[in-house]
């Protein structure tokens, strides 16, 4: 199993910028992708941004050319640059980390942008 910490959520106006952090632990020599979800009320789960073990980066529409990720494979930890945020963003932000056997997400970190 995989034990997941994530920080860096809060309230930030919009145009500004947030950075989220998620740590791994335990089984993490079987993890092949790290990434963030969100989840706003009333609405579906959707991608973030994830990145695998070799580097290789995936980006939500929504969010692409705004957000960055990145990972550090050695401390088995992703980071989430959340720069020119939007009300839109406004959403509880969940780790997400696929192993060869599992998938596990972590309890989810709440990012506002409001004025």
């Amino acid at each position: 199993q995989v034990q997941l910490v994530e920080s860096g959520g809060g309230l930030v106006q919009p145009g500004g910028s947030l950075r989220l952090s998620c740590a791994a632990s335990g089984d993490i020599l079987r993890i092949n992708t790290m990434g963030w979800y969100r989840q706003a009320p009333g609405k579906e789960r959707e991608l973030v941004a994830t990145i695998t073990n070799s580097g290789s980066t995936n980006y939500g529409d929504s969010v692409a050319g705004r957000f960055t990720i990145s990972r550090d494979d050695a401390k088995s930890a992703v980071w989430l640059q959340m720069n020119s945020l939007k009300p839109e963003d406004t959403a509880v932000y969940v780790c997400y980390v696929a192993t060869s056997r599992y998938n596990t997400w972590g309890q989810g970190t709440q990012v506002t942008v409001s004025s």
